[in-house]
């Protein structure tokens, strides 16, 4: 069932992982795809393989560069024929070195990373997307692919400023939906736990190895990043209009709040 046909959807960080199933997902859906890669260029070419001619555009950009998350977003806008409805914030990084424990340099180096693609480029790209729909007066969503770490912290002590960037682009969000709501702005974050990507793999083994981090889980295994692309595109269609402001916890009841 094509639900999002008719629509212009961004997906950011669409050449692995999660944000890979969620451009197929979108695809899938009927929806028109931007999906944007840093330099996978065969991964992001993969994850959207099943689109249709003129259905997907691949944009490169390095989100450690503000002046090429700026281009970017005026690159997606003119091939959205200026119609952009839903922004996936989803690109990210996270360091497995840089805690309090690991030299200054490593802090420094993994802090200002972190913050640069997981704060400033989605953070950008959210003004850029909330300026645009109010200018236009056609409302639109913002969908923020945050973690669970936001609310009850990380165990790899490394990634401890991916837990502090991703919490800050969370509270981001939050406020573009208090603020925005009845401007028919709707915004989410869907929080997931530990997904079957190589980011969570690179972390489990810093944590005890994937065995032990999957004893940990109630339901013995790993979400798959299918079953957050498909929470996107609900999001996406806007029928859950009164769920804006909302975390959305995806974690196989590893955490509940």
């Amino acid at each position: 069932m094509e639900s999002l046909t008719g629509k212009t959807v961004i997906v950011t960080g669409a050449s692995k992982g999660i944000g890979a199933a969620t451009a197929a997902a979108m695809i899938d859906a009927g929806a028109t795809v931007i999906a944007h890669y840093g330099g996978d260029r065969a991964g992001v070419e993969a994850a959207t393989a099943a689109a249709k001619p003129e259905q997907v555009t691949l944009l490169q950009a390095d989100f450690a560069d503000m002046d090429a998350v700026d281009a970017f977003w005026a690159d997606a806008v003119e091939a959205a024929d200026g119609q952009i409805d839903v922004l996936v914030n989803n690109a990210g990084i996270m360091r497995q070195a840089g805690g309090i424990e690991d030299p200054i340099e490593a802090w420094d180096e993994a802090w200002t990373r972190s913050m640069a693609v997981n704060v400033h480029a989605p953070a950008r790209l959210l003004r850029h997307a909330v300026r645009g729909w109010l200018q236009a007066e056609t409302g639109g969503s913002v969908i923020a692919i945050g973690s669970w770490v936001t609310t009850r912290g990380t165990s790899n002590p490394g990634a401890i400023s991916y837990a502090a960037s991703k919490a800050a682009i969370a509270a981001a969000t939050k406020t573009v939906a208090r603020n925005y709501a009845a401007k028919g702005i709707l915004a989410y974050v869907i929080a997931p736990g530990v997904v079957r990507t190589q980011m969570s793999v690179d972390s489990a083994a810093k944590t005890g190895g994937e065995a032990a981090v999957t004893a940990t889980l109630p339901m013995g295994e790993w979400v798959p990043p299918s079953d957050i692309a498909e929470m996107a595109v609900f999001l996406a269609e806007g029928r859950a209009r009164h769920l804006t402001g909302a975390t959305i916890d995806l974690n196989g009841a590893a955490y509940i709040r």
